[in-house]
């Protein structure tokens, strides 16, 4: 009897030890809180049919954050439901969203939200392990979308499976998986929606001219979780190429990422090391931008400096020059496309002279013709609207897909 006793006071220990660790946030990086709501949902019944799964922790709430418009928008004609599995992450939400969210710690109590309501269609925004608590119910159709499509590795990744559909931006997304995974239709599973982000215009009016002197924005992604994705540039080109500029008297804007060192203390030493270099720089034309939206960042620049990611794309429609660095590192996975075999590319060698490339594109951009031609594969119809109207129809049509389907199982597959 004292063997049990001992057992159920260790699991005790660990229980209330575990809960001590959440509260404090000593959690490992990339884990959730899990600090969830459940009591009080142990009989809620969600009446909406849309739900998104978030069980990120609060660093990456930017994933779900550049999606917030289009669900609001979509919210409009099928509600819309946010779970998240932390605390810290659910209390940015509700800040930054009036959508409904819940937080919750169980799987079983998840499962309960999912049988007593009537969810048909389940929207993904990362791949987060933990989404299989939720991609494990057939009752729903379940989607990605992604938090930024580009020609990073892991746009095109094996987790992509493990969804009914993939919701994507234009054709160079399609090309991009069809030429990656093995035993996957992409044709048949993915639906271009364009990229409905795009659709929220920036605060502000964009300048009619360029800036005098004129701007640069030097946005780097963060460093990536393995080798093979470890596009960003902070530390093989960040000191040199914001010294070039700075000392070419051009105005310069530094963006990092937000998950910047969050997986190697390094970056983050570095980052911190080049957001005094820009703000202390002499000339004083220098600042870091950490809290608006990328898309005023982007409309108030002249020029983007920035490394394979999103935010290259997302820059085609303004026509303005882009330059993208070339990675380097082992292991390291860079991609073909035509966006990357199209824009100036900056190596990290030649970083200390960016401000010459800079200039010369300014004064003289041959690209625009071909940067414009890119615009329509990788985001579509990029007209006003038409991006979020795309999104809104597609869940529609998942969602009354899925019911239909499920109305064609066997009774006994229903239950």
């Amino acid at each position: 009897m004292s063997v049990p006793l001992a057992g159920r006071a260790r699991a005790g220990v660990r229980r209330v030890g575990g809960r001590w660790v959440r509260r404090l946030g000593l959690l490992p990086g990339g884990e959730p809180d899990q600090l969830g709501e459940d009591d009080r949902l142990t009989s809620t019944v969600l009446p909406q049919p849309v739900l998104v799964f978030f069980p990120e922790p609060p660093k990456n709430v930017y994933q779900l954050e550049q999606w917030y418009a289009p669900l609001h928008a979509l919210a409009a004609e099928l509600p819309v439901v946010v779970l998240t599995q932390d605390s810290r992450t659910t209390r940015l939400v509700r800040a930054g969203t009036d959508l409904p969210v819940h937080c919750l710690a169980r799987t079983a109590t998840l499962d309960g939200l999912v049988a007593r309501g009537d969810i048909g269609l389940a929207l993904y925004v990362s791949h987060h392990p933990r989404n299989f608590a939720a991609l494990r119910h057939a009752s729903m159709a379940h989607v990605y979308l992604g938090h930024g499509d580009s020609d990073k590795g892991g746009s095109a990744s094996n987790p992509l499976k493990a969804y009914d559909y993939a919701f994507v931006a234009g054709d160079a997304a399609v090309d991009r998986i069809r030429q990656t995974l093995t035993w996957y239709d992409a044709d048949a599973r993915t639906m271009l929606v364009g990229r409905p982000q795009l659709d929220v215009p920036a605060a502000g009016v964009p300048p009619e001219q360029p800036h005098q002197p004129p701007r640069v924005l030097y946005a780097p992604t963060w460093e990536g979780a393995q080798p093979s994705v470890r596009y960003g540039s902070v530390t093989t080109h960040g000191a040199p190429l914001l010294t070039s500029l700075l000392d070419a008297g051009l105005e310069v804007v530094y963006r990092p990422h937000p998950r910047t060192g969050a997986n190697l203390q390094r970056v983050g030493e570095v980052d911190r090391a080049l957001r005094r270099l820009v703000t202390e720089h002499p000339g004083g034309r220098g600042r870091v931008d950490v809290q608006g939206a990328p898309e005023a960042a982007m409309r108030d620049a002249d020029l983007l400096v920035t490394d394979i990611s999103s935010l290259a794309m997302e820059w085609l429609p303004s026509l303005k020059p882009l330059v993208v660095t070339v990675p380097t590192g082992e292991g390291l996975e860079v991609p073909h496309s035509p966006l990357l075999d199209t824009v100036p590319r900056l190596r990290a060698e030649e970083a200390s002279t960016a401000a010459d490339l800079v200039r010369r594109l300014l004064d003289h951009d041959e690209d625009v013709a071909r940067r414009r031609a890119l615009v329509q594969h990788y985001l579509g119809d990029t007209t006003p609207g038409a991006a979020t109207l795309r999104f809104v129809s597609a869940c529609r049509t998942v969602l009354e897909a899925g019911r239909a389907e499920r109305r064609r199982l066997p009774e006994r597959a229903r239950r």
